[in-house]
This record gives C-alpha cells, sequence and structure tokens, in this order.
C-alpha cells in the first residue's frame, strides 16, 4: 500500500493539513483517536464511510513523516 493513494493535502481544505482523500476526515484525528485507545474497527464505527486500509494509510503516513525528521543535538 502507498499512503499516497489515500492520504492528500491541499490548502483549501483543512488548511492544508493531510487528510483522508475524499473526505475532511485529518490524519491527525485518526493518530488521535488511536492514540486514545481506539482500534481501527472503533474508527470505523465512528466514521462508517472510512476503511481499514485508510485508517493503515494514516499511520504509514505517520512513520514515512517521523522517519524524515531530523532531530539536533543539545
Amino acid at each position: 500500500m502507498k499512503y499516497t493513494e489515500y492520504i492528500v493535502s491541499d490548502y483549501k481544505v483543512m488548511l492544508g493539513k493531510p487528510i483522508i482523500k475524499g473526505t475532511r476526515i485529518t490524519v491527525e484525528l485518526v493518530l488521535k483517536k488511536l492514540a486514545e485507545g481506539a482500534s481501527i474497527l472503533d474508527i470505523v464505527a465512528m466514521y462508517p464511510n472510512l476503511t481499514e486500509i485508510q485508517i493503515r494509510a494514516c499511520l504509514e503516513y505517520a512513520s514515512e513523516v517521523i522517519s524524515q525528521e531530523l532531530v539536533l543535538p543539545d
């Protein structure tokens, strides 16, 4: 799976935050729900228009962003 098939960023939608394509649901929201303890199935139940693969794309996106992070020494 390539997250780019499911995650987009457009400054006209949600001020350019990454969202799930075709929705106004941000990657940030999905990650927050997961961090709060929701399962993928819980999120699908909360947002029935989402699929498991879209939620997994959010995780892949987050992993990619973090892997590009540069940590500077103190």
